[in-house]
């Protein structure tokens, strides 16, 4: 279910000073890693606090969650992290060949066959991807749904990926993990997380 509109919403975009609308800007050459689908933003905000030789940008398709996210961050100013609102598919020339890494974290599922090209690691995305990255290519990413993984993993590995990483209950293991706040809940309940990382 799609969260409501927060009051706020309107107010907390029009003075965010990190939104790129048609350019991104960042005071370095420092890698730029993008997460699609930052919902609130808790590990992005915390990816970059903890990483400033990095650039960070959140990709988030509803303003509405997007809102929450940057109402979030307005009050680190961090220059090290940017926000775009929309479909990542719309994102294509402003992305091309800028980006060193891609997170997926807890993407819908689209669990229908019909529904399969929306799936963000099906063929049409991870041909998508191809033109984002500067030169290395890697996507991490992290589910709880197994049949989601599964499938992914698949379409990693025919597209030609090595997978570096793979683990089907992360926090077991030794990996350097920034949690979600679907993570967060999802673990509270006892279910395990599926986690990759994959190169090529």
């Amino acid at each position: 279910m799609r969260m409501r509109n927060p009051k706020y919403k309107d107010e907390v975009i029009s003075k965010c000073q990190f939104l790129i609308n048609d350019t991104i800007t960042f005071a370095n050459d420092n890698p730029i890693h993008i997460e699609i689908g930052m919902g609130k933003g808790n590990f992005l905000l915390n990816m970059a606090i903890n990483n400033p030789n990095i650039n960070f940008i959140g990709i988030e398709k509803y303003a509405s969650v997007a809102s929450v996210a940057i109402n979030k961050m307005m009050s680190y100013n961090l220059p090290n992290l940017r926000v775009i609102i929309g479909d990542v598919s719309n994102y294509l020339e402003l992305l091309k060949g800028k980006v060193s890494l891609i997170y997926l974290n807890f993407s819908d599922p689209w669990p229908k066959a019909r529904h399969e090209k929306r799936r963000l690691t099906s063929p049409n995305f991870l041909n998508l991807y191809d033109n984002f990255f500067k030169a290395k290519k890697e996507i991490i990413m992290k589910t709880d749904n197994d049949d989601l993984f599964s499938y992914s993993l698949e379409k990693i590995k025919e597209h030609g990926y090595k997978i570096e990483k793979i683990s089907y209950d992360l926090h077991q293991e030794n990996i350097f993990n920034i949690m979600t706040e679907y993570e967060e809940k999802f673990s509270n309940q006892g279910i395990k997380i599926k986690y990759l990382h994959a190169s090529k």
